[in-house]
């Protein structure tokens, strides 16, 4: 009598370890301590209820906040990387437009240097004929006119019009008498008449 009696209380006693360890179960996968869905979805089935789905509606949905943030973050990103590539773009449209203008301005200096160059070289060789010229007529100046002339009648009319004009102007401003009246009486006729028209009618060259 006493055998039973006392596995009857042992039994009673596992049974209530079971029932404790049960409710335990059930208490800490309700407060989401532990996860125990797996081991609990049978007796939840038995009794008629659904298992708990909180912890995975709430893990889904913080991943779900998590795609969305990482979703906004790399389309900021995207978004910015386009605006640096316009403002790279920009950057190298600016920079080939001052590549440009800086050609163009060489091109414009290299052309008024090539202009001053070559109008100092026209104003050089004016004045170099200009010293050509008054050197020759006081050579012929200082000769017998005979001669002087038949040097001239070899000359071309635009030189003998200058070597002219230049002896005028020389014994104007040493205040003598010019020759070259004297000059044109010893030439032919004809060539002193075309001399003496073209220097009525054409301006003083350079000289």
């Amino acid at each position: 009598m006493g055998g039973k009696w006392i596995l009857g209380k042992v039994i009673v006693l596992f049974i209530l370890i079971i029932a404790l360890a049960g409710g335990g179960l059930v208490w800490f996968d309700y407060l989401n301590v532990i996860d125990a869905k797996s081991i609990l979805s049978p007796i939840y089935r038995l009794i008629g209820r659904d298992g708990r789905t909180q912890g995975l509606a709430q893990t889904d949905e913080a991943l779900s906040l998590d795609a969305e943030r990482l979703a906004a973050r790399l389309e900021a990103l995207e978004l910015r990387e386009l605006e640096l590539e316009k403002q790279e773009q920009d950057m190298q449209g600016k920079h080939g437009e001052v590549e440009q203008m800086a050609q163009e301005l060489e091109e414009r200096q290299k052309a008024l240097e090539e202009r001053e160059k070559s109008f100092n070289d026209i104003v050089q060789a004016a004045e170099t004929k200009s010293s050509n010229i008054e050197q020759f007529a006081r050579y012929l100046t200082g000769m017998p006119p005979q001669n002087a002339v038949g040097i001239m009648s070899q000359q071309d009319d635009q030189i003998v019009i200058d070597v002219l004009r230049k002896t005028e102007e020389i014994a104007q401003a040493e205040g003598s008498a010019s020759i070259v009246s004297f000059w044109l009486s010893l030439m032919e006729p004809a060539r002193a008449a075309e001399l003496q028209r073209k220097m009525v009618g054409r301006p003083p060259s350079l000289n």
